[in-house]
């Protein structure tokens, strides 16, 4: 492969606690893979959480770091979602969501208090979740005759590509998630493939 198709997300999420002043401020680490998956989260906590001031949030998606959000949700410009998201990057990990809840303990702690416990808080949320490596996949369809089952099989077992979904019949269909270092390669040989079809799904 001629590039580091790899990234860095969770396996498993985590949580984490921080206390100054009174104020508590509760960490919650996610693996996401859609903005709906980060309205679902964040949805979650508000209900296990009705009582809480803030619910702070920044989440990384792809390997660009260019593409996040983030939200400081009443709290002062720039003192809670900006360090959580430095946290994001800082640990290289994306499609992750990091919430903090904050609940208020009567003692304004100014924006250098505030950004000192919003980053930590995150910090101690991604300590205690598993990190984990995944491979950049492109997911591609895949239609073809019968008869040319056993080359489209053979490129498959070739890359152990993993199947997601098939279709048998006299005409065949498949849906493979595909690594994103081997893709040249593998739709080089599927194009040799007599009649073959192929229509890029997503990536992930």
């Amino acid at each position: 492969m001629l590039f580091d198709d790899t990234y860095r997300t969770l396996g498993q999420q985590g949580e984490g606690i921080v206390r100054d002043k009174g104020s508590k401020f509760l960490g919650f680490a996610f693996p996401v893979r859609t903005e709906e998956d980060v309205k679902i989260h964040l949805a979650s906590i508000h209900s296990l959480h009705p009582k809480a001031r803030h619910y702070c949030w920044a989440v990384r998606f792809t390997t660009d770091r260019s593409i996040f959000k983030l939200n400081d949700d009443g709290e002062p410009s720039g003192s809670a979602a900006r360090p959580i998201l430095n946290t994001l990057l800082s640990f290289d990990v994306t499609n992750v969501l990091i919430i903090v809840v904050r609940y208020f303990g009567g003692t304004l702690l100014g924006i250098p208090g505030l950004i000192h416990a919003y980053k930590n808080a995150a910090v101690e949320a991604l300590n205690n979740a598993v990190i984990i490596e995944k491979s950049l996949m492109d997911v591609y369809r895949f239609e073809f005759g019968y008869i040319d089952m056993n080359s489209v099989m053979r490129i498959i077992k070739d890359f152990e590509i993993h199947i997601l979904n098939q279709e048998f019949d006299n005409d065949c269909a498949m849906e493979l998630e595909i690594r994103k270092g081997n893709l040249d390669s593998v739709l080089g040989k599927m194009e040799k493939v007599n009649n073959l079809k192929m229509t890029y799904l997503y990536s992930c």
